[in-house]
Formats: structure tokens, sequence, C-alpha cells
């Protein structure tokens, strides 16, 4: 630490300077530097206890639970200079699961969590990073409130309502799906004139068709996973116009053949249309000139129409849009195992369609980093403002370690 001390020192200052009271900037200054120091618990007692003369667990713990700045001040601080920094390919959105014992904590609920791999006891977390294939950081959060959170809700409980007061929960604060936060964060984060090239996300949110048509509204391109049973005609379909018997309202144009699941138009398609992959640098032992070995597979690339509720087409258009389907069939399986749905342009090559749909890999490199380096799930605070306050000073942490390895060696890749 003694060796990046100064680097660390202005880098927040500069998030941190629209803090109006020097304290705020002390404590916060601290707070970051704790989640850097050496030690398996990163909460605020053994971070205190690390931290010498700023080694105050009073005032720690009230900077980060109660003190009344704004996080997403400094998250857009943040977003600023790593867009500068990173020069993001991508903006990626997943969640992730904060594992708990008790039930104080605000929105805390027995929920799925990817983190578990099962319904568990826990909060979620939506975040948005920045990225491209050599580095990545987050730049928003959104904590995710349970339906049993909101007292508007049918399945509100009574007990955790209550709890709301305690936690410090705003009260327009209700129960929304993780898809539309993430275009809520998405909304704020173009605010701060931040440009979004390309939404990539997991099925969790492309199996949405409303965050699907929510991101074409707003004019962003994506490519997202989607499970195999969504259905789509080939490109080449074309609706047709029934027959008008002279009564009645005229039928609309339709497609006359009924939609197919992506999986069996790729499975029609034939495992030998599959061609060979390879998009990034993997963390195996390799003989190539990097050393290690590169990430490959064999993968199918079609031009589909999608279907299905929710789907929405021109207003006088028939039709219904054209995008990619890709879809990961590897060498010895019998069908493809993954698939995403795009609306990159259609004369984009496979490499670069494989190469960014694979993006999200960075995602959960950082929340791997996050967690396992920074702190990201030890903060024991029960509040609202405490749990966005804590993410988004790991997220500065993050950050400030992705400048250092790009400073040391731009060219070097951040480690898988």
């Amino acid at each position: 630490m003694a060796g990046v001390r100064e680097d660390l020192e202005v880098f927040a200052a500069e998030l941190l300077d629209g803090f109006f009271r020097a304290d705020q900037r002390r404590w916060g200054q601290a707070y970051v530097r704790g989640l850097l120091l050496d030690g398996r618990r990163k909460s605020v007692e053994p971070m205190a206890a690390r931290l010498g003369e700023d080694g105050n667990r009073q005032a720690l713990a009230h900077f980060i639970t109660s003190s009344p700045w704004d996080a997403a001040h400094v998250r857009a601080r943040l977003a600023w200079r790593m867009h500068e920094a990173i020069g993001p390919e991508a903006l990626i959105i997943d969640d992730t699961g904060f594992l708990k014992d008790g039930d104080a904590s605000a929105c805390v609920a027995r929920q799925y969590t990817g983190t578990a791999g099962k319904v568990t006891n826990c909060q979620v977390g939506v975040s948005a990073h920045l990225a491209t294939d050599r580095a990545s950081t987050p730049v928003n959060w959104r904590l995710f409130l349970p339906a049993s959170w909101d007292p508007a809700s049918l399945q509100a409980d009574a007990d955790k309502v209550a709890r709301r007061i305690r936690c410090g929960i705003p009260d327009h604060v209700g129960h929304v799906e993780k898809w539309q936060l993430a275009l809520d964060m998405i909304d704020e984060t173009r605010s701060w004139s931040i440009d979004i090239p390309l939404v990539v996300a997991d099925a969790g949110y492309g199996d949405a068709a409303v965050f699907r048509h929510g991101l074409e509204e707003r004019g962003l391109t994506y490519a997202v996973g989607i499970s195999s049973r969504h259905t789509a005609h080939r490109a080449e379909a074309r609706p047709v116009q029934p027959a008008y018997a002279g009564t009645g309202r005229p039928p609309k144009a339709q497609y006359p053949e009924p939609a197919q699941t992506v999986k069996d138009l790729v499975i029609a398609t034939g495992k030998a249309a599959a061609r060979p992959v390879s998009w990034r640098e993997g963390s195996r032992p390799g003989k190539g000139r990097s050393g290690v070995k590169r990430m490959y597979s064999r993968f199918v690339a079609l031009r589909i129409r999608p279907a299905g509720r929710g789907v929405h087409r021109a207003a006088d258009d028939p039709e219904l849009p054209e995008r990619w389907l890709l879809a990961e069939w590897p060498t010895g399986e019998s069908e493809p195992v993954q698939f995403w749905l795009s609306d990159l342009p259609s004369g984009m090559p496979l490499a670069t369609l494989v190469r960014l749909a694979k993006l999200r890999w960075r995602i959960e490199h950082d929340y791997r980093e996050m967690k396992q380096a920074l702190g990201l799930a030890h903060f024991e605070g029960r509040t609202w403002a405490g749990w966005h306050h804590h993410v988004t000073l790991v997220s500065a942490a993050h950050a400030f370690c992705t400048l250092q390895r790009l400073t040391r060696d731009p060219k070097d890749p951040a480690p898988v």
C-alpha cells in the first residue's frame, strides 16, 4: 500500500471532490484504503483496526451507514474516470447475491441467487459494468427490493414492511423487476453523458422481451443471452395476407408457418453449419506466444425474426424485426448449449459477434475480485443508504486496482 498511497489519495480525492465537508472526504478516503489493505474481513471493525490513525470505528461506521452523502454523485465521477481509462465496448448488466444469516438488513429475503445456486436468505444487487476484453469495472448499482418488502404488493410481509423505517428505505421505493432496475441504471448512466455502445446481459435479462424492447426504444444495441424455449421465424419468412371475405374487419397479415424454438431452428440448420471461433485468452497454460490457451468453441449464427408475446412490430409493418441468433454448439455435444439474441448489424463477422456476446465473462471476474479481495459482501450495516454507500466505495477500490494494472502494462489483460 505504501507504494501506491499517493496515487490512491489523488484518485479518492477526485471521486470525493463533491463532498462539502472535510470529515466526509477524510473518512471516504480512509474507507477505500481500508478496503484495499490486506485482511480477510473488510467490515468496519477489522478495517478500523488496520487503518492506524484513521482507524476510528465509530466515525467510519457513521460515514458508511448514515452520513447523508449521495452515492450516485460518486458513481457518476467514477463512471467519467473509468470511461476515459477503459474506452468501453459495452455496458454489462448482471446481479449478485449477498448471503445473510439474519433478516434485519434492508431487502433481505429468501430468494434465488446465482451466488449460491439456490433459493436462500440473501440480498440481491443489480450492477452495471463498463467493459472491454482487457478491463472492466462496476459504475452503477441497485439493491433489489423483493415484493415482500413492498407495502403495495399482494405479497407484502407485515414484519418486513415494518422494518422499512429502521432500514431507511425511501417511501417511493417499491418492488420492480430486476430488468427494470437495469433500464433505470442505464438511463442514469446515460444522464452522466456516458456513451453506451452495446448492452450485454445473460438470459435472466435477455429472456424479458420488455427489457429488449426498452433497449430498442432507447436506441441501444444489445447482445443478450436467451433460453432455448424462445420462438422465431427464419429471416426469409414473410407474412401473408389472408383472403378477405368482404365482411367485417380485414384480417391482418400472418406468417403461414408456426414459429419454432430457437433450439429447433439451430438443430434444423445442422451441426455442419457450426464454425470454429477463438475469442479470447483463457487461464490455462498453452503453447502460443502468450503462454495461455485461447477460449475456443463452435458457433452457428442465423438471421431470424423473434416471435412470441411481447415482441414489438413497427407500427405499420406486419413483418417481425430481423435479429441475430447466435448459438454455441461445441464439438462432442449433440445439440447447441447456449443462445444469444442481438440487434448488431447484419454484416457483423461471426468472430466479432461471438466476442461481444461472450464479453459477459468480465462481470464474473469483477464479482470474484470484489468479493474475494475487496469485501463486497462484508457490509454488516442494515440500512438502505449504507448498502449503496458500501458497494459504491468497493467499486471505487476495484476501479483503483484496474487503473493500477492498466498503468503497469496497458497491453496486459487482467487475470481470468
